[in-house]
């Protein structure tokens, strides 16, 4: 994908995982931080968050996960902050364009689940 061009949705599995992980990191911060003063998620984290159910209840191996985020810098959705507590750990967070298209894919998703209520193919709590 070239840069500056969107990413063609549906987001994969994993694209998904990483940009939800960083999201959530923005918003409940880190004990050293806070929220809104954030450095970022490193992989093992973002591995951890994609594990959850709330995550996707996604394994990522490593080469998964760094070959995903080194496309997603390539294509400008996520950045390294620079910041280390580690010298072998590298920290990511969103980029603006990580938000929007995040944004856009939950607005997919959140449109799929409307219509498969409306279908009667799930009930309100989300399963059939």
């Amino acid at each position: 994908m070239a840069t500056g061009t969107a990413p063609a949705a549906p987001l994969t599995p994993a694209v998904f995982a990483i940009l939800l992980s960083l999201a959530e990191g923005e918003k409940t911060g880190s004990p050293s931080t806070g929220p809104g003063r954030w450095g970022g998620k490193h992989g093992y984290l973002i591995m951890k968050d994609a594990r959850a159910p709330q995550g996707g209840g996604l394994h990522l191996g490593p080469g998964t996960l760094y070959g995903s985020l080194e496309r997603m810098m390539r294509d400008e959705l996520v950045e390294e902050s620079g910041i280390s507590d580690d010298e072998r750990r590298r920290y990511y967070r969103l980029t603006s364009r990580g938000h929007t298209v995040l944004a856009a894919e939950l607005e997919r998703l959140d449109a799929a689940v409307s219509s498969a209520r409306s279908l009667g193919l799930l009930v309100h709590g989300g399963h059939s």
